[in-house]
């Protein structure tokens, strides 16, 4: 009985200290000037290993086409830098998501695609965990 009741402690510590680190993702970024092709976030907080993924966006705020990725670790990421695929303009807006590296086939592959579940964005209370940018 001892044994059962340490173990379910274990797991609901293990269980809250998930849902911390849900709650205290976060993406920091500033507009910025890409026309070096690059997109930065100056800090990321990411509850595992993952995924900044760069969606372009409007004023209706929806995530749309993904025009760019970097790796994540789990935790604190400064300086997180992505390759943007195609052009982006001044004045266009992307947003930089965090995305989780669950449902894929392949491990350190970037597999989503607009909403398909691999490699998609993490929801804490139902909430994407990302930034808004404007391209200067």
């Amino acid at each position: 009985m001892k044994l059962f009741a340490i173990t379910a402690a274990a797991t609901l510590t293990a269980g809250m200290a998930l849902a911390d680190n849900h709650s205290m993702s976060m993406v920091e970024a500033m507009d910025q000037d890409v026309s070096n092709g690059i997109v930065s976030a100056a800090k990321i907080m990411a509850p595992a290993n993952g995924w900044m993924v760069v969606h372009r966006t409007d004023a209706e705020m929806k995530p749309g086409p993904v025009v760019g990725y970097a790796p994540l670790r789990a935790g604190e990421n400064m300086d997180v830098a992505a390759i943007l695929t195609e052009e982006v303009a001044s004045g266009d807006m992307l947003m930089l998501m965090i995305h989780s590296e669950e449902g894929g086939m392949k491990t350190g592959v970037f597999e989503y695609t607009l909403g398909a579940t691999e490699d998609g964005p993490i929801k804490p209370d139902g909430k994407l965990v990302m930034t808004t940018i404007t391209a200067q």
